[in-house]
């Protein structure tokens, strides 16, 4: 069956439009717009966290365009990255996240700094061939969920248990509960059947899980007592490093004699958070949203949130809740108009809703999608109406950005293109255009010198192109109206 030939007219005008921003910036490279260059980091090493970009990158990006004494807003704040570099280069950060998994880790992080690295060794010492199975209570056993069943052999789920048991009853500092809490959720994979794959978790054969496909063979599957004891001296050696003068957990550059900026982190969906903060409060937003890609990262990080004590249901209302990124996730057009209403706001919801729909680069994306989808050329029919909401969500996030910045502020975003049924979907040029309607310059879409790859099924049908990976740049040059 013969794919149809999508009309590129409105693309094609928004590219002329966007052509003279559009520039490959060689100081970047995949490691920065990436968690690669975090890996060996201090505490970035904790847990293995794959998203966001790297501390260098925020650095870079802060010492262009910020200033001691601002305030940087990150809507997506992940594990922090942007939060703790702007703290340590003497700036006021404000972090929204909506997943655990990365407020346990910002919460780490603040711990560590609080915590006694002497009291966090002593405790360590007292674990010295301490049995976890035999202190196990049932009411710590790991709640499984349909995808994390049968993740772990007994008698690690056995020990998990009683190191959880352990953590709540017997640490009384709570900075260094934190820290033994963190440490067990980074050892999960390792001691598990399982390997992060991409947004799955790929099953060892030894699992013996129903419907596994690939006799895939991960090698050593760890002992939790062996994996913990090791993680834990690792974080006792970074802690004791960070004790020296001329250093610091998160190693980013310092500006002699600035003072720390203070971190002011807020748990929920941005959505439901950007409405309430006031306008013209921000100087700088340093963020990475989710992309247009399918990845479900509450698949990902699946092991992680069963351990943090979430239930299948709380999974299935994390994942409704999150940008929309993912086939499964359903519109949250009323909910946001819900979400303005009671604030007084309808007349902005009706603003964002106008601008969304006059986006007729994105119409165009969506019709051929649509017209795939009734065809059976797409793999999952629900592509339309994930592409569909994840537009329409980020045009309320881009409004809420403008409104949030100062009159010379700027918006640097980092961002990936995406491809479906051999279509680019630009998201950089009509995320730009959303910014230009509510008041936003477009001063520079910053391109990597090497950009992403389809994927593989993609090349097999429509070959291999190249796709934009970008950093844009915003400015605002007055209030917005």
């Amino acid at each position: 069956m013969a794919t149809a030939v999508a009309s590129r007219q409105y693309r094609e005008r928004l590219f002329r439009k966007f052509e003279h921003a559009i520039e490959t910036n060689r100081r970047l490279d995949r490691s920065l717009v990436s968690f690669q260059a975090n890996r060996n980091l201090g505490c970035y090493r904790w847990l293995k966290y794959k998203e966001g970009f790297a501390a260098r990158l925020v650095e870079h990006l802060v010492d262009e365009y910020g200033t001691t004494g601002s305030t940087i807003l990150d809507p997506f704040a992940g594990i922090g990255t942007s939060l703790f570099v702007a703290r340590e280069l003497g700036l006021n950060s404000i972090g929204i996240e909506l997943m655990p998994v990365g407020c346990m880790a910002m919460e780490s992080r603040l711990a560590a700094e609080r915590a006694s690295a002497t009291g966090f060794r002593r405790k360590i010492a007292q674990l010295d061939g301490f049995n976890w199975q035999s202190n196990v209570d049932e009411r710590y056993a790991l709640q499984h969920i349909p995808i994390t069943a049968g993740a772990f052999p007994s008698e690690t789920e056995s020990a998990i248990a009683g190191y959880r048991a352990y953590c709540d009853q017997r640490i009384r500092d709570a900075d260094i509960r934190k820290l033994f809490q963190v440490a067990g959720i980074a050892v999960l994979e390792e001691v598990s059947y399982t390997r992060k794959d991409g947004q799955y978790l790929r099953w060892d054969v030894r699992s013996k899980k129903p419907r596994v496909k690939a006799l895939f063979h991960k090698g050593e599957v760890k002992r939790f007592d062996s994996a913990i004891q090791v993680k834990l001296h690792q974080m006792a050696d970074d802690l004791r490093s960070a004790e020296t003068p001329e250093r610091t957990l998160f190693e980013t550059q310092l500006h002699n004699g600035v003072p720390r900026g203070d971190i002011d982190l807020r748990k929920g969906s941005c959505l439901a958070i950007l409405p309430d903060l006031p306008s013209d409060s921000v100087d700088l937003v340093v963020t990475s949203p989710p992309y247009c890609n399918r990845y479900d990262y509450t698949r990902t990080y699946a092991l992680e949130l069963i351990y943090l004590g979430l239930d299948q249901d709380d999974v299935k209302r994390l994942r409704q809740t999150m940008l929309s990124c993912t086939v499964e996730n359903h519109a949250k057009a009323n909910e946001l108009r819900r979400v303005y209403e009671a604030r007084g706001k309808l007349a902005d919801y009706e603003r964002i809703r106008r601008v969304f729909d006059r986006q007729l680069a994105l119409q165009e994306v969506l019709e051929f999608l649509e017209g795939e989808a009734e065809s059976a050329r797409l793999n999952n029919t629900n592509i339309p109406r994930m592409v569909r909401n994840y537009f329409l969500e980020m045009c309320h996030v881009v409004f809420e950005l403008a409104r949030l910045l100062k009159p010379g502020g700027r918006v640097l975003m980092v961002n990936d293109n995406v491809r479906y049924a051999g279509e680019e979907v630009p998201v950089d040029l009509v995320l730009s255009a959303v910014a230009e309607q509510f008041g936003l310059e477009t001063e520079h879409i910053w391109t990597l010198p090497r950009g992403k790859g389809n994927s593989s099924q993609q090349m097999g049908a429509h070959g291999r192109t190249e796709l934009r990976k970008c950093v844009y740049v915003w400015h605002k040059r007055s209030s917005i109206g």
